[in-house]
């Protein structure tokens, strides 16, 4: 081999063997843990199998039950319902808030803590939380509507204050997550720009629309996926609100199951019912629906930064 010639592959992974034998443990625990559960789970989509006895190979024969599911469209129909009332405000006021503290002078270290702080607390500590305050008998919201003379609202057991309940609560967990983001967009954006619109004559709004939302659509785009996976995978919201109802109806999701998303029906059918090819048709076909809206998301965002 020459002086100036580049050792092949072979010889640059036994060069570097001791760092990979340091990160193995990590592709290790990854691919026994999560890679081989989820390739499983496309093998189980196409048997029946009850976790005991031996398996019956179907084809799609899940799939065209699924298709015929009407729980299963009524679970989608519930979660994507839910992911509206709760992605499009969070984003909205996280916005909003990021704007307001990186406008602040003083105790910004302290303000981002508390934004920070829902995001790291318990879901179930949250979902046990929020069901006691919008209790129908003893919740506080209701508590304060009887002080003001106003009328009760069944917000447990009505199907639309059903989803506004959990699309409140996980709207309170991940506001404050998106505004540290936005802010960290924000800060990062030239204060000269913002100079040099004042000086143009631009007013506070004008620079809002015009300067701060192009340079921060990256960002937005980035919220906007987030927010979709996550808003998407509702399970332990509703889960836990309605877990009390177990008895007669298993992971009903509420009254009229009108709480039922996706993946509590998934839970439901593999874990309780015990038929896990239907359970991992139906996160496949989930998978599947919820790549569909994050590319379309990407798209329509990706449209409006190709305008002039």
């Amino acid at each position: 081999m020459s002086a100036g010639a580049r050792p092949g592959p072979r010889r640059r992974v036994l060069r570097h063997w001791p760092q990979y034998l340091a990160i193995s443990p990590y592709y290790l625990i990854f691919s026994v843990f999560m890679l081989f559960p989820v390739l499983y789970t496309v093998y189980l989509a196409f048997q029946k199998w009850d976790g005991i006895g031996e398996m019956q190979f179907v084809g799609f024969q899940q799939f065209r039950f699924l298709w015929d599911d009407p729980v299963f469209w009524m679970s989608i129909r519930n979660t994507l319902i839910i992911w509206v009332l709760s992605t499009v405000p969070m984003l909205f006021m996280a916005l909003v808030l990021a704007v307001l503290v990186n406008s602040t002078k003083r105790f910004t270290a302290f303000y981002r803590v508390c934004l920070f702080i829902p995001s790291i607390t318990s879901l179930v500590a949250i979902a046990i939380f929020f069901g006691a305050v919008f209790s129908n008998n003893f919740g506080l919201i209701n508590a304060i509507l009887r002080g003001l003379h106003l009328s009760a609202v069944p917000w447990m057991s009505n199907e639309w204050t059903i989803k506004l309940v959990i699309a409140a609560l996980m709207t309170w967990q991940w506001t404050g997550y998106n505004a540290i983001i936005y802010l960290a967009g924000l800060q990062a954006i030239p204060s000269e720009l913002y100079e040099a619109a004042r000086m143009d004559g631009a007013g506070p709004v004008r620079i809002f629309f015009s300067l701060t939302i192009p340079l921060l659509r990256p960002i937005i785009l980035f919220t906007v996926v987030i927010s979709t996976v996550t808003g998407l995978q509702s399970f332990t919201e509703p889960q836990v609100l309605f877990g009390s109802d177990a008895a007669t109806n298993p992971n009903s999701g509420g009254p009229g199951q009108a709480g039922l998303t996706t993946l509590l029906y998934f839970y439901h059918q593999a874990f309780d019912n015990n038929d896990f090819g239907y359970g991992a048709a139906i996160v496949w076909a989930f998978f599947l629906l919820i790549l569909l809206i994050v590319l379309v998301n990407w798209r329509l965002v990706q449209r409006k930064e190709r305008r002039p």
